[in-house]
């Protein structure tokens, strides 16, 4: 009677055995072994959205973006490397064309085709100024030009309650005489009160200018507190003789931070038309000098543009054409297929092939390196990083 027992015993306890393992689990708090599929779950492609929310994906670095959980109740990161492009569209005529579609568009990077990941038309958004104003000796005569020009320009373009600006001067170095502010007349005061001598460090002001303003302005209210315009308006005769850091530096800085640089020659004696005197309406450009060149070159590598005014009159227009440029944009963004970090630059070009004469105003390219620039001020957003 014994003998029989034994093996229904032993059969017992080797089918108990698996569930006194699990208890024993259980009640050390230990999580069970997932299956092997679920460690390393397949990565589901995301569609793309045809027109995204406005806002601006990271203007060319590297940023890990976190995929949907999966089935598996895992989450699942991938790094998707996006280049973002603002620009603006003219026609023959030189007029904003604002009511394009994403499909009228085609972006290539180093003369390859990409795919648009993101697309948005951005109208009306807050504008963030920064107002550099050369105050070296070189332009000691021009020194009341570059004040009715600025203050000129602010008070077209800045909005009471919405748009903000800064005034940095430079000579020798930079310096920033107000901080951001939508009070125009505080503006103008500070503006007015500049006096020109020293040198001229050109690629310095808009370096610092770039990382420690403009890469965290300040953030106006709503659901979307980040979306904002951020522009620089250099006015100078482009002759720089200080700088500890090249024109490059200062390009590459601007293009992390989607700042749009437009300049103002002052390389000349400028008159008013209602000047009357032959002696000094005599005086004409009729060549672009070196420090012109680098101005324009500043200009139309962040996408925006050279004014080469003969009189401080043909100002107003432009200053009026700018503003409305600034809240007609469009946004594009990608994920290049030959991204790889080597820290060359990349040719881009917006193409809109339907439509004949029509004129994209961007960036011409970016450097293709990893988030190591110097550290920007507490509380900014590294260039890079989606927010």
């Amino acid at each position: 009677m014994r003998r029989s027992l034994i093996p229904v015993i032993l059969t017992a306890a080797l089918f108990l055995l698996p569930f006194a393992g699990r208890a024993q689990q259980s009640s050390s708090g230990a999580r069970p072994q997932a299956p092997a599929f679920a460690q390393n779950p397949t990565p589901v492609q995301q569609p793309a959205p045809q027109n995204s929310t406005p806002g601006q994906p990271p203007s060319q670095n590297p940023a890990s973006v976190q995929e949907p959980p999966q089935q598996t109740g895992e989450k699942f990161v991938r790094e998707v490397r996006l280049v973002d492009v603002l620009f603006t569209v003219l026609n023959r005529r030189n007029k904003l064309v604002p009511d394009l579609e994403k499909g009228d568009f085609k972006i290539f990077d180093e003369n390859k085709a990409q795919d648009i990941r993101y697309f948005s038309k951005q109208t009306d958004l807050p504008l963030r100024i920064g107002m550099l104003v050369d105050t070296s000796n070189s332009i000691r005569d021009r020194i009341k030009f570059e004040q009715d020009a600025s203050v000129n320009f602010l008070l077209r373009v800045v909005r009471r309650n919405k748009d903000e600006a800064f005034v940095m001067t430079f000579d020798d170095e930079p310096q920033i005489i107000q901080t951001f502010t939508s009070d125009t007349g505080a503006l103008r005061d500070q503006i007015m009160r500049t006096r020109a001598g020293g040198g001229t460090a050109i690629y310095d002001a808009i370096y610092d200018a770039c990382l420690n303003q403009l890469s965290h302005p300040p953030r106006p209210p709503g659901d979307q507190p980040d979306i904002v315009r951020r522009v620089m308006i250099l006015i100078s005769d482009g002759e720089d003789n200080l700088s500890i850091h090249t024109r490059a530096d200062a390009i590459e800085m601007a293009q992390r931070y989607s700042v749009v640089i437009y300049t103002i020659s002052t390389s000349t004696q400028w008159v008013s038309l209602s000047e009357t005197n032959p002696a000094k309406t005599a005086d004409r450009k009729y060549h672009l000098t070196d420090g012109d060149k680098i101005l324009q070159d500043l200009a139309e590598e962040t996408g925006g543009r050279a004014f080469f005014p003969y009189h401080v009159d043909d100002l107003d227009q432009s200053f009026q054409d700018i503003g409305d440029e600034l809240r007609n944009q469009y946004s594009i963004a990608y994920a290049p297929g030959n991204y790889i970090l080597d820290g060359r630059y990349h040719r881009i070009r917006i193409d809109v092939p339907e439509h004949k004469g029509y004129q994209v105003r961007a960036r011409h390219g970016y450097y293709a390196r990893a988030n190591q620039v110097p550290t920007a001020p507490p509380g900014s957003t590294p260039p890079g990083t989606i927010k």
